[in-house]
């Protein structure tokens, strides 16, 4: 394939990353609105392949580093935002403006400015840890969903390789979580996402 060919792909491929960014974005606002909704996870996981493809950048020209790097940090917006309503509906709206905010969307902060951008120019700094807890992984679908977003998210930042569907790591979450609450004799578990030395482990522990 000579170089016009597969410039020609990477174009095709920026705009496959484009339209799903457009799809997951109408997704999540189904999703925010209707309770019964499930979270889009899978289409989330197709635009964190097509992040993780690129992210290095050795394939494209500097016309479409630039539209990567745009998409990219377009995302991590967007990101943020989802990640904050998710928490929000998993604490059950305790103040008035969270509720306001998880119908509305974040507005007066500077998360924006924070979050890197997955690929070419990410930053070094290490991630803070994310956490949820579990005490009916099968029944809590959301805090799951969020688990697994955080993780994904994660290896992107960290450059590893994303692998497996939400379905089996919520059936991995399930399992892990009656295993330990037997083993411990707890209420639930407190899962944790950690990044060490530049690899990201999932941590799991027993909720005193």
């Amino acid at each position: 394939m000579g170089p016009t060919n597969a410039s020609s792909g990477v174009e095709e491929e920026l705009n496959l990353l484009e339209r799903q960014l457009r799809r997951l974005k109408i997704e999540y606002e189904v999703y925010f609105s209707n309770p019964q909704k499930r979270p889009p996870t899978d289409v989330e996981w197709k635009v964190l392949s097509l992040l993780r493809k690129f992210s290095d950048g050795a394939r494209m020209s500097f016309s479409q580093r630039y539209r990567y790097n745009g998409l990219a940090q377009l995302y991590a917006i967007q990101s943020d935002l989802w990640r904050k309503k998710l928490r929000i509906r998993e604490e059950g709206y305790r103040r008035p403006q969270d509720a306001l905010l998880a119908v509305q969307g974040v507005r007066g902060t500077n998360v924006e400015e924070k979050r890197p951008v997955y690929g070419i120019s990410r930053p070094k700094a290490a991630d803070e840890p994310f956490s949820v807890q579990c005490s009916d992984a099968g029944a809590e679908r959301e805090k799951v969903a969020s688990l697994f977003k955080a993780l994904n998210e994660a290896k992107t930042r960290s450059g590893e390789e994303v692998s497996g569907t939400f379905d089996s790591f919520a059936a991995f979450v399930k399992k892990k979580t009656s295993e330990i609450r037997k083993q411990h004799h707890c209420e639930a578990v407190v899962y944790s996402v950690e990044v060490a030395d530049g690899h990201v482990k999932l941590k799991a522990k027993a909720k005193s």
